[in-house]
């Protein structure tokens, strides 16, 4: 991973600073993105003395505003040359239905509008790569469909249940983008991490799970509970593997599992005309159409 440059979004804690970790010991140049200055200025420290390596940076944002999304693609077409890898790690899962200042609905605005435009932002950057890839996490549990009603939770907002139709939209999305980006020397993959540790499943409430799931408290308490990093560093190695793996060279469009192998996408993600109707509305919405 020598001369190789990575931006990986939400990357000062849980999963994402455990793959800022490893792509740091393997050589890459490793941009972080976090909110808070104090806080991330300890993490890139952190990770510099555990990795040995100093090509460990930090970009500020809120990428719950779309500012703060354009904001951080100019620092980094600012500061760098070129991107070899984009990993969309940062996600929201809300406990309860809020409007960003863009007046677009939390998890919606982070889990599907911020990765589409901050890879749209840095597309120009990628490819100045010879060969640059986009690893865009998902999570929850997929529902059967893609409720075009509700894409904001404008008719319904269940904690959990919202930030898993949020994601399967978002995969819907990058799917497309792949299909969009076929032949040139951009790849974009989905995958799943599987459960960790982190502070989004710390702030998990049993209002956010919903109805009868909420009689599992404690086994989901128990099995989120504080580790150390050892599920966060586990659930990493699919991000780790898309970034940096000679096996996925070329591979685009494709969705992997925790244990780094290609699955088939949900159902809902192979309609087209699902997915075009979405990007058409992320266009909108991130004011690119």
């Amino acid at each position: 991973m020598q001369n190789k440059t990575i931006l990986i979004t939400g990357g000062t804690g849980g999963i994402g600073k455990q793959t800022a970790l490893a792509l740091a010991k393997l050589g890459a140049q490793v941009i972080v993105t976090g909110r808070s200055r104090a806080s991330g200025e300890a993490t890139v420290s952190e990770l510099k003395q555990l990795s040995g390596s100093q090509q460990i940076d930090l970009l500020l944002a809120d990428l719950s505003t779309q500012a703060g999304v354009r904001s951080l693609a100019n620092q980094f077409t600012q500061n760098y040359g070129h991107l070899d890898a984009l990993i969309n790690n940062a996600g929201l899962a809300a406990p309860q239905r809020r409007l960003t200042e863009d007046g677009v609905e939390a998890d919606f605005a982070v889990n599907v509008i911020a990765p589409f435009l901050l890879t749209y932002l840095l597309m120009g950057r990628m490819k100045s790569s010879p060969s640059a890839r986009v690893i865009t996490l998902t999570g929850g549990e997929h529902p059967a469909r893609i409720d075009l009603d509700n894409l904001e939770a404008e008719r319904s907002f269940v904690g959990l249940r919202t930030y898993s139709h949020a994601k399967l939209v978002m995969m819907a999305v990058m799917y497309e983008f792949a299909q969009r980006v076929h032949g040139a020397n951009v790849t974009i993959n989905v995958c799943y991490p599987g459960n960790a540790s982190t502070n989004m499943t710390k702030s998990v409430t049993p209002q956010m799970l919903p109805g009868l799931l909420r009689l599992i408290w404690p086994l989901f308490k128990l099995a989120t509970r504080a580790d150390e990093g050892q599920s966060a560093a586990k659930a990493s190695r699919t991000s780790v593997y898309l970034a940096s793996s000679a096996d996925v060279e070329g591979i685009n469009g494709k969705y992997f599992n925790p244990q780094s192998k290609a699955i088939d996408w949900p159902k809902p993600v192979l309609d087209q005309a699902t997915r075009q109707h979405l990007w058409a509305i992320a266009e909108q919405v991130s004011h690119l159409a």
